[in-house]
């Protein structure tokens, strides 16, 4: 919660902070947050029908399973089934060559972020070539 909201939120803040503001601009901010209070509660009672709809449709489709005999468990082991394990990709073989700054011999694909020496490297002027393998 932001410091402006927890002084909303504070009886004794927003008094000592109210003093200075005129009693016209305070009741124009009231109305203000009495319209952004009752968007939040209709958008909050949209949700809470739409999650109730949800929950009967759910209770109705159930029903429905076990009125022509399915089990659950079996329409969940066919959706299983059908998901074929994602393929995974080769690991790229390496491009490029360089000494990090422990000292050890590292290798570069060439995608991805610029390892910090090669960078720097060209940076001062050298070419990517120049590590290539």
């Amino acid at each position: 919660m932001s410091d402006a909201l927890k002084a909303l939120n504070n009886l004794r803040t927003l008094r000592v902070q109210a003093r200075d503001i005129e009693v016209a601009v305070l009741n124009e901010m009231l109305e203000k947050f009495a319209v952004v209070v009752a968007e939040r509660r209709e958008e909050a009672a949209a949700d809470n029908a739409a999650q109730r709809e949800k929950e009967e449709k759910l209770a109705l489709y159930k029903e429905m399973l076990r009125n022509d005999g399915i089990d659950i468990n079996e329409l969940a082991q066919l959706n299983q089934a059908e998901t074929k394990p994602k393929a995974r990709r080769a690991p790229r073989p390496a491009k490029y060559k360089f000494i990090d700054e422990n000292g050890q011999e590292k290798f570069w694909t060439g995608q991805g972020r610029t390892p910090s020496p090669i960078k720097s490297a060209i940076d001062a002027g050298g070419s990517l070539d120049d590590f290539l393998i």
